[in-house]
């Protein structure tokens, strides 16, 4: 991680209104925003664009019928009003939030609807899914699984529907990790129903995200392209039980286009449950018996360390280079602005703050040494243990 303060690259909300408007004309996909974009640049420019010039941008006509048609419906200032109401966040492929692993696939969203935080951690993330009729067998090995996964500071990715889904989310949040549920509809709907709870635990827990703008409604033939999103966020795939046309075994195909990691739970072979997983052992996923075979194959096992070591980075230019004259002898605030050439008022809060961190601590009055991390402290604990 840079100790560069990274760049705001989010979408001004002046552009980022005609993101969402077009996300509501039906056919304005991932192709054909990069068309507008290509042809126009800003797409306010597109907005107003006759349909000679959005011709110009290669649309076909019926894509032109749509966008003139549609445009008197829709209100731009509107849709980002509705989205503050309910407590949404739009991002496009442009801003630094949206999910970098994501923006890695061929059909990756032009637009995706947050409700709740994304986090720079959920980079380590692993989709779990599977059947929504599970065996007391699948249930067990779902709530264990993911209760180590998520204990491991991995963020457990699903589809928050009935059966595995369900699970896997209430399992993760038991272990006080982070869960993300990608929806099939708009983020003012909760699908199922009765997971409304489960929903806003997941909100306050991690986040909510569809490529679906509110309002719309879910339908059957959304589920399957929803899939792409749960394998395209995250590193694998994990399926727990599974027929062999479940939706589950459609995300691990999805996982196996994008070139992510397959792993499956093996059952028995009287079980209809377990047909789907264990075709996918015999088609080359990753048989999984316990969480290090999952940890182990993606590199997952430094995980919680790797996190500690990004949160005691220095976030600003200003924290890296008052914190490279702070060692481990003590030194006083005035030398801190001597050394750094800025005034009192930016190193004492500057300072404040990396002490809130963890990056320092306070050493008598205005004077500030090192902090050591956790990670150093809990092994010369561990060893004193021993002697």
């Amino acid at each position: 991680m840079t100790t560069e303060t990274r760049p705001n690259t989010a979408t001004p909300l002046e552009e980022l209104k005609y993101w969402t408007a077009f996300h509501r004309i039906p056919g304005i996909g991932r192709v054909r925003y990069q068309a507008l974009l290509g042809r126009f640049g800003p797409l306010a420019d597109a907005w107003s664009a006759g349909p000679t010039d959005l011709r110009s941008a290669g649309l076909e006509d019926r894509i032109v019928r749509a966008i003139t048609t549609g445009r008197p419906n829709i209100n731009p200032d509107i849709e980002v009003e509705q989205l503050g109401r309910h407590g949404v966040r739009a991002l496009t492929w442009n801003d630094e939030d949206y999910p970098a692993l994501l923006k890695e696939i061929d059909d990756a969203p032009p637009v995706i609807y947050v409700r709740g935080h994304l986090s720079a951690a959920d980079k380590w993330a692993l989709s779990v899914v599977g059947t929504r009729r599970p065996t007391p067998y699948g249930r067990q090995v779902a709530e264990e699984i993911t209760y180590q996964l998520a204990s491991n500071q991995i963020c457990v990715v699903s589809g928050l529907a009935r059966g595995i889904d369900a699970i896997v989310h209430h399992s993760a949040i038991q272990a006080g990790g982070r869960t993300v549920a990608v929806l099939a509809c708009g983020l003012d709907i909760v699908y199922p129903l009765e997971h409304a709870k489960l929903a806003q635990d997941i909100v306050e827990h991690g986040a909510l995200i569809s490529e679906y703008p509110l309002g719309t409604q879910p339908r059957g033939d959304y589920f399957p392209r929803r899939n792409r999103i749960l394998s395209g966020m995250t590193l694998g795939v994990l399926v727990i039980e599974g027929d062999l046309k479940s939706g589950a075994i459609i995300t691990a195909r999805w996982a196996a286009d994008q070139n992510r990691e397959v792993f499956a739970v093996p059952g028995s072979i009287f079980s209809p449950q377990s047909r789907g997983t264990n075709d996918l052992i015999q088609q080359g996923a990753k048989l999984v018996q316990r969480v290090e075979d999952v940890l182990e194959e993606l590199n997952l096992t430094m995980v919680p360390h790797q996190i500690e070591m990004q949160d005691l980075m220095p976030a600003t230019d200003t924290e890296a280079g008052l914190l490279r004259h702070i060692t481990k002898e003590p030194v006083h605030i005035d030398e801190l602005c001597r050394l750094s050439f800025l005034p009192i008022s930016t190193v004492s809060s500057v300072l404040a703050m990396m002490e809130l961190k963890g990056l320092i601590k306070q050493m008598g009055p205005m004077a500030y040494v090192r902090a050591q991390s956790r990670a150093a402290a809990g092994a010369r604990a561990a060893e004193g243990t021993w002697r």
